[in-house]
């Protein structure tokens, strides 16, 4: 499991811009089977990320 060490400097790389996420869709979170159908596919060249919002 990460610690708050290897967390801070996972944000230290991303902040930094040397490690970059790639984002292929993003889908709302009532979509998330439409998310897991396109995953199946196996042809993302980029992360799915499900959006979550307050509302």
């Amino acid at each position: 499991m990460p610690d708050g060490s290897a967390l801070a400097t996972i944000a230290r790389l991303l902040d930094s811009g040397a490690v970059r996420v790639f984002v292929d869709r993003v889908f709302d979170l009532e979509d998330a089977a439409d998310a897991h159908r396109e995953l199946e596919k196996g042809h993302t060249r980029g992360k799915i990320v499900l959006s979550v919002s307050d509302d």
